[in-house]
């Protein structure tokens, strides 16, 4: 019977001349570590402070309790907050989540012009807040240029911003146009990596596109695509720009996110407790998302 020896602890030397070795390395951590504490989990611990106490800035701040979580539970415009901000999310998943995948794939079959297709989809993504919500305004304007195209196909003109059942496809579809871009290059990426043999064997099997697709593009993307579908609904959870900028959370409330809401509390009803409430509800949440994004990676892996 062969005897085990246990493992030989490392020497006090050793450990000094490794941490030497490593030393400015370790200072370079530094920085980002200070800075990531001070805008990251200091604001996160006093967010969870403030949570529990009235906020006021001129007579000081005071303890009540659970009463800014009560407040914030049984205001009805939070329900209708966290339904519209649902209603969002899945508008997002269903018009904008497949558009980047489309793209980076048909992108990925151009034999020619494969390099100005990739910058003339991404460029949207550069366009500045204010220029964007300008020239969509203009595009949905009554007598804009798209209302002006279905008036000469003979169909009805749309309220796009002042109809509460547009309103929101319509900013999700504004912020598709936009995003779409970004989310297209990492695919595209993804689509590349994929070893060009395994479509070569395909053609040679008599494969046409959508089986190449099928059974080779969308399965070696699998991983990234769930990557990428937790990281969209973190991300739309949290919308809230687009829906101020355009509408403040208008028409009758139709585009008022639970992000929205939160921004409201804060800086329009000055009731930070309360918006702090909030927020630290919606950190439980992506919390738990965000340990859901790990278990899975960790099981992928």
């Amino acid at each position: 019977m062969i005897e085990q020896h246990p493992a030989i602890p490392e020497s006090k030397p050793y450990k000094q001349n490794r941490w030497k070795k490593n030393f400015w390395g370790y200072m370079f951590l530094v920085p980002a570590i200070i800075i990531f504490i001070m805008f990251m989990w200091v604001p996160i611990f006093k967010g969870f402070l403030y949570s529990f106490y009235y906020v006021d800035f001129v007579k000081g701040n005071h303890f009540v309790g659970l009463d800014n979580y009560s407040r914030a539970l049984s205001d009805p415009d939070v329900l209708k907050a966290v339904k519209n901000t649902l209603y969002y999310m899945v508008l997002c998943l269903i018009i904008g989540f497949w558009v980047p995948i489309a793209f980076a794939i048909a992108i990925s079959e151009l034999r020619k012009f494969g390099g100005f297709v990739r910058v003339a989809a991404y460029l949207p993504f550069v366009v500045p807040g204010v220029v964007l919500y300008g020239l969509w305004r203009w595009l949905y304007d009554p007598v804009g240029p798209i209302n002006a195209l279905l008036t000469t196909l003979g169909l009805d003109q749309i309220s796009f911003l002042t109809e509460p059942k547009w309103s929101m496809i319509s900013l999700v579809f504004m912020e598709t146009w936009q995003q779409f871009g970004s989310g297209m290059l990492i695919y595209l990426a993804a689509v590349l990596s994929i070893p060009r043999d395994w479509y070569e064997a395909a053609e040679i099997d008599g494969a046409g596109v959508w089986a190449r697709i099928r059974h080779i593009t969308l399965p070696s993307m699998r991983n990234l695509i769930i990557l990428m579908l937790i990281l969209q609904i973190i991300a739309t959870s949290q919308g809230y720009q687009s829906q101020m900028a355009l509408l403040d959370g208008g028409p009758n409330n139709t585009t008022l996110t639970y992000a929205l809401l939160i921004v409201k509390y804060a800086f329009t009803r000055l009731d930070y407790g309360t918006a702090t409430a909030l927020g630290m509800l919606m950190f439980i949440v992506l919390g738990g998302l965000g340990i859901l994004q790990f278990k899975l990676n960790k099981e992928d892996n």
